[in-house]
């Protein structure tokens, strides 16, 4: 199986933090040398290790947005965690 290359072109934040110190998080990433995309996955502490993830074009993710912008959101969520 070939090696798989990434570069983390932009770190975009932490969604959120496990009890083993792995990150969600969404970055740019650049697969294997092409043109970054946004992705979503856990990570170890030094981002050497990753779980399992999906990864966006920038279509994709205004698709996503516009998704979410229709959506009702519970009064609970912490507006200083939305990126």
């Amino acid at each position: 199986m070939a090696e798989l290359k990434f570069e983390i072109t932009k770190e975009l934040g932490v969604l959120s933090t496990n009890a083993k110190g792995w990150t969600k998080e969404l970055n740019m990433i650049s697969w294997n040398e092409r043109e970054p995309k946004y992705d979503l996955r856990e990570w170890n502490p030094d981002h050497t290790r990753m779980g399992k993830g999906v990864t966006l074009t920038e279509e994709e993710v205004e698709s996503l947005r516009a998704i979410l912008n229709g959506e009702e959101l519970d009064d609970d969520i912490d507006e200083d965690m939305i990126l």
